[in-house]
């Protein structure tokens, strides 16, 4: 069976170059449908897929008028592709500069466990004066553009300092403040609103511009409500409600856990079932 595989691709003078040519093409394609699926893209290439097909039925039926004005939107098509497709063509660089060649690990070292610990603190009293926040987490995409929005603060994180920046009367706590590493950049910033038209009616401008800012970046951002208290938490364009403290923790990690922090809650782990076994022996002697 093999032996006649191979022959057939003999026969075709098909080389091993041109399979990996075709399986990257392949690869690249089915990367760039995941990339637009489930947004306004999504209709806009089968849009366009509509017109080619149109484009080709006509000129096989003899059309030619039909078949010179669609050969003119195709031509026209080329130079708006770029233009109509520029937010899903930004989304697609940015994955491709995500990559692990140029991930800058800001959250690698120890003190995100103590940039954890401020937040947790932080939230709960939030919560319970139901005082609206907007706390975004910058990732490997940098936010510079939307730093510069607000009111530069550069100080490192605290429960107390943020707690602070959100307080109603506060000329910051309309605006979102980011966190870079585990130092508060800027507080009071603009975030882009999502154009998202299947987001529920109930949620506000906070909530939009929490999902806003994810959609065209990697950034972890965390939304407390002000008229309900609800930690809601966004993330890839979307939005995850009602978490609790446990919750919203392990979800954290998750994202921004390293081979370094992997290895330190193993080391910890060990440690703590190396000092039960002692304490136990200790109790038999």
């Amino acid at each position: 069976m093999w032996e006649q595989i191979t022959a057939g691709i003999t026969q075709l003078n098909v080389s091993w170059r041109d399979i990996i040519d075709i399986a990257i093409v392949t690869y690249i394609l089915y990367r760039l449908i995941l990339l637009i699926r489930g947004t306004r893209a999504e209709q806009l290439v089968k849009g366009l897929i509509i017109l080619l097909l149109a484009w080709i039925a006509s000129g096989l039926l003899g059309l030619r008028t039909i078949n010179w004005l669609l050969q003119g939107l195709m031509t026209v098509g080329l130079i708006a592709v770029p233009i109509i497709f520029q937010p899903e063509l930004r989304k697609a660089l940015e994955h491709l500069g995500r990559g692990k060649l140029f991930q800058s690990g800001l959250y690698e070292e120890s003190g995100f466990y103590e940039l954890l610990e401020e937040l947790l603190k932080a939230i709960p009293v939030l919560v319970k004066k139901r005082i609206g926040a907007l706390i975004v987490l910058e990732r490997e995409t940098g936010l510079k553009d939307i730093i510069e929005t607000g009111i530069k603060i550069n100080g490192v994180v605290t429960a107390e300092l943020l707690i602070n920046i959100f307080m109603p009367r506060s000329p910051l706590h309309d605006g979102a403040a980011i966190i870079r590493g585990n130092v508060i950049a800027a507080a009071g910033c603009f975030l882009p609103l999502t154009e998202n038209p299947n987001l529920s009616k109930e949620l506000g401008t906070r909530h939009r511009a929490g999902m806003g800012i994810t959609e065209i970046s990697d950034a972890l951002v965390i939304i407390i409500s002000e008229e309900t208290g609800v930690i809601s938490l966004a993330h890839n364009g979307k939005l995850t409600r009602y978490l609790d403290e446990k919750t919203l923790r392990s979800t954290l990690l998750n994202f921004f856990s390293t081979p370094d922090i992997g290895e330190k809650k193993k080391m910890t782990i060990s440690n703590f079932f190396s000092w039960r076994l002692g304490e136990q022996d200790e109790d038999k002697l």
